[in-house]
């Protein structure tokens, strides 16, 4: 009969203890997979992306109802070739349906001749403003809802007449 030394023994299970506890203690748990849908012999099929519905101007609706039209033009305008140009942001806005009565628009130049860092532009909606402002020294469009100011304008500062 053999006889085993029992501490070798219970070295090595206290080692093979060891070693199966750090295989599995960290690892991560397998992730979860959702059941896939598949008809009778045809293969995998990702499901219809959603439509996006654009948004349109709500006339009867608040500045933030607007507030998504509004950035969605900015955006546009932002992304074209006459991104530092007021005036496009202007004519954008009134093509989208805002009142082009209701707007201001500041300098797109300083006052040396130099381009503008950033550009702001307005539509004042009752008592609150959808403001806009872009520029190179913004970095991506921002747009926001702010309340109007007590002279009936939105913009602090120097802006230009909207006269075309």
């Amino acid at each position: 009969m053999i006889r085993l030394n029992p501490r070798p023994v219970a070295a090595l299970a206290l080692a093979a203890v060891v070693a199966l506890a750090g295989c599995t203690a960290n690892e991560p748990p397998p992730p979860e997979t959702a059941p896939s849908a598949t008809t009778s012999g045809s293969a995998e099929t990702a499901p219809a992306p959603s439509p996006t519905i654009a948004p349109t101007l709500e006339s009867n609706g608040s500045a933030t109802d607007n507030l998504p039209l509004f950035t969605r033009v900015t955006r546009d305008v932002w992304g074209g070739p006459a991104q530092a140009s007021g005036r496009a942001y202007v004519d954008a806005l009134v093509a989208a349906g805002f009142d082009k009565t209701a707007m201001q628009v500041t300098p797109d130049q300083t006052t040396i001749g130099n381009p503008a860092e950033s550009i702001e532009f307005s539509v004042r909606w009752g008592e609150e403003c959808l403001v806009g402002q872009v520029g190179p020294a913004i970095g991506d469009p921002v747009a926001a809802v702010l309340p109007g100011l007590s002279t009936g304008g939105c913009l602090i500062g120097q802006t230009r007449a909207i006269d075309w």
